[in-house]
């Protein structure tokens, strides 16, 4: 009658046996994903700050420094890219490729006035950008900038182009699989919603509806962590707005034709920056995560003359300091940008946020490169059947390489000091 109490107390035994070796095997595994945890840490933490002893700045890690005051100096080194090496290049903007025949334009590096901009470090931007979605809202120069940064990266790790969709591909997104990073493109010049003029259907104004945001960027929001704002130029073009969509109209920028107010831009610009800044914040509040918004302030443009013209920014050297003076218009739009910048970190802060905001703060860095743009060699080759008196030129956007390499320099320390 004794035997099956024995085996009773054997089973017994061998469960709580089994139960302790499971419990250990648990703990162990916790303490291995800690570990993993932590040396991943340990690695941004250290990346960043070899990169500081590098830069010589080990001292200095917590200045604020103010990169928008400055001068361009001479530099020999070559840029970390090239018009072959990267694939990501939009036609229009590859200077090298298509036959631009001066190089000079690639041997400029911006000298911040009282502290140093390091050198461009593309694993640490991956490191830092590790588990992370960043994604570039705005304009064709937001695209511009996009693509300066893909090409730096790749230089280290390539990219793996994931999505595409809307016309000449206005949304894309790639992956850094060994980052698990993700970097995108919204498509969104004005920011708010809005539809875009039409030419060839008659449809000469974009029509901007004040009430709300473009939900082609916001609905994503969840998953984004990094958000870089770059507009401006879409709202230079003739437009009518609207309170809300199919609300009144609250007046039109040069629109002639209809019988509307004309109220300008400037101010629409202002409200558009500000329902995007406070989307972000009242999105992220709702799932209690922290977001890094980034503003790139307004570039200007150097036409010298009708954008057809030869020569229409053939320019070879930036200006130097003090050379060329700052239109009123190119000055209020980066303004208006820092202010709205500004105050959304006011709000913040007096509500102990999760958002932090910054600005790359570009327009008078950019102001001074008018021998940046690709001007006639937005074309392939333009002058090969000969000098031609009227040939389409890009004097907005900026060759690639070129010193638009330097807003991703200054993005790169934001988002160091922001980890």
């Amino acid at each position: 009658m004794q035997k099956p109490l024995i085996n009773l107390h054997q089973r017994l035994h061998f469960l709580t046996k089994k139960h302790i070796f499971f419990a250990l095997y648990l703990l162990l595994l916790l303490a291995l994903i800690q570990l993993h945890h932590q040396h991943k840490k340990s690695l941004i933490s250290h990346e960043v700050m070899r990169t500081k002893a590098e830069d010589g700045s080990a001292g200095r890690a917590n200045m604020k420094c103010d990169f928008s005051k400055g001068k361009w100096i001479r530099n020999k080194a070559k840029p970390i890219y090239n018009g072959t090496s990267c694939g990501t290049i939009k036609e229009g903007q590859n200077c090298m490729a298509n036959g631009r025949p001066d190089t000079g334009y690639l041997h400029w590096q911006w000298q911040p006035a009282a502290c140093d901009l390091h050198p461009f470090h593309p694993s640490l931007f991956l490191t830092l950008i590790q588990n992370k979605h960043l994604a570039f809202v705005g304009d064709s120069l937001a695209r511009n900038q996009l693509e300066s940064l893909m090409c730096l990266l790749s230089t280290v790790s390539q990219p793996e182009l994931i999505y595409s969709s809307g016309d000449d591909n206005k949304f894309k997104r790639w992956a850094f699989p060994s980052y698990n990073a993700t970097v995108s493109h919204f498509w969104s010049p004005l920011l708010v919603k809005h539809v875009e003029k039409e030419p060839s259907l008659g449809k000469n104004h974009n029509k901007l509806y004040m009430d709300s945001v473009d939900e082609r960027w916001a609905r994503e929001l969840d998953e984004i962590d990094i958000v870089v704002f770059s507009a401006g130029h879409w709202f230079l073009l003739p437009a009518i707005y609207y309170d809300s969509a199919g609300g009144d109209v609250l007046g039109c920028h040069y629109c002639p034709e209809f019988n509307y107010t004309e109220i300008g831009f400037f101010d629409i610009f202002r409200k558009s920056l500000r329902i995007a800044l406070n989307e972000v914040k009242r999105r992220s509040r709702r799932i209690r995560s922290e977001k890094l918004v980034v503003l790139t302030t307004f570039s200007p443009a150097h036409f010298e003359g009708e954008w057809n013209n030869a020569g229409a920014c053939s320019k070879m050297e930036p200006f130097k300091e003090g050379e060329k003076k700052m239109e009123y218009m190119d000055g209020e739009m980066r303004r208006i940008g820092v202010e709205e910048v500004r105050r959304g970190n006011d709000v913040e802060e007096e509500k102990n946020g999760r958002v932090k905001y910054e600005v790359v703060d570009v327009t008078e860095l950019a102001l001074m490169r008018g021998d940046g743009h690709p001007g006639a060699y937005m074309n392939p080759f333009p002058y090969a059947q000969g000098y031609k008196e009227r040939l389409q030129n890009d004097c907005v956007h900026w060759c690639l390489p070129g010193p638009i390499d330097t807003w991703n320099q200054i993005l790169l320390e934001i988002i160091k000091s922001w980890k």
